[in-house]
């Protein structure tokens, strides 16, 4: 088994950090020729280029900002380890990155990640919000722990990911109070009348699209929304009716003051969590899974 040599990491980091050799060696008190040695040494111990010239300056490459990631951790570890041994308050909280894609509603982000917070102690949870190839793009490079989506990571990503399903949910329909007379005779009702709905590009779109043309009914499209809060913001304005996944319609109900106009079971939302992993090893992501399968998307009429 290879080892990895700490003191060629640390002196690693140290350039990462500081950015220059200069100014490590000084940090350091080392010769620049020591550092620039070591540096070749553990490029060729670990089998690829760290650092590069661009002109006078030295970047990392993008192996390069990866390494200098763990090297994060592990001498944060380091620091850690020599408070406890002491009997010091080490400050150590259990880190959670969560890429949230941008068609995921944020109540529904939310639900899904509640059970992580209250399953780890001193969690310190950071959500980043993004298209999900961007977000998957972070994901391949260990920015992210995880990546809540709507769909699976397709066959065309070129990202080792494994989608873990949550489960799914219906839809329901929801509208100002002047329009909740559409709730007799739903779904028909709905034929000619001005409805608000997500981006074409959306899986919830066409799942929508999907159930509305099998049932030959034909909406006025009133509004077509990448936000899905500002798409609830003008229904509850009474501009038409709208959609949302059922596990948050009691919340959209209370919080906009709109009335329920039908349930459509067929039209599914789904929700997944990528990860690099094929198992979920981080106690937060296996605590989130766990409570969506069993509880949130578990109960029966979902």
């Amino acid at each position: 088994m290879d080892w990895l040599n700490y003191h060629h990491l640390h002196y690693f980091w140290t350039v990462a950090r500081t950015g220059s050799i200069t100014r490590a060696s000084q940090e350091l008190r080392l010769a620049q020729p020591t550092i620039s040695n070591q540096l070749k040494t553990l490029e060729a111990a670990l089998g690829v280029k760290l650092l590069e010239r661009q002109g006078r300056r030295l970047v990392l490459t993008d192996v390069g900002r990866t390494v200098q990631r763990y090297a994060d951790d592990i001498f944060r570890t380091g620091r850690e380890l020599q408070l406890a041994v002491r009997g010091l308050p080490t400050g150590q909280r259990v880190r959670l990155v969560v890429g949230v894609a941008d068609v995921i509603p944020k109540r529904v982000a939310a639900l899904l990640l509640q059970p992580a917070v209250e399953a780890v102690t001193d969690l310190a949870l950071v959500c980043r919000e993004g298209p999900l190839p961007q977000l998957l793009a972070a994901l391949a490079l260990h920015e992210i722990d995880v990546v809540l989506a709507d769909v699976p990571a397709g066959e065309g990503v070129k990202v080792r990911a494994y989608s873990h399903e949550l489960g799914s949910c219906g839809m329901t329909f929801l509208a100002a109070p002047r329009l909740a007379h559409l709730r007799k005779g739903f779904p028909r009702s709905l034929d000619g009348q001005p409805v608000l709905l997500p981006s074409e590009s959306t899986a919830l779109r066409r799942e929508l699209d999907a159930w509305l043309a099998a049932r030959g009914i034909h909406p006025v499209l009133a509004g077509e929304f990448d936000d899905g809060a500002l798409m609830k913001a003008f229904g509850e304005r009474g501009m038409g009716v709208f959609a949302v996944p059922r596990v948050i319609e009691a919340e959209v109900r209370a919080a906009h003051g709109v009335a329920l106009v039908g349930r459509a079971e067929e039209a599914r939302a789904h929700f997944f969590a990528i990860t690099v992993e094929r198992r979920l090893r981080h106690p937060a992501v296996a605590a989130l899974a766990q409570v969506a399968r069993g509880q949130i998307f578990g109960r029966a009429g979902l």
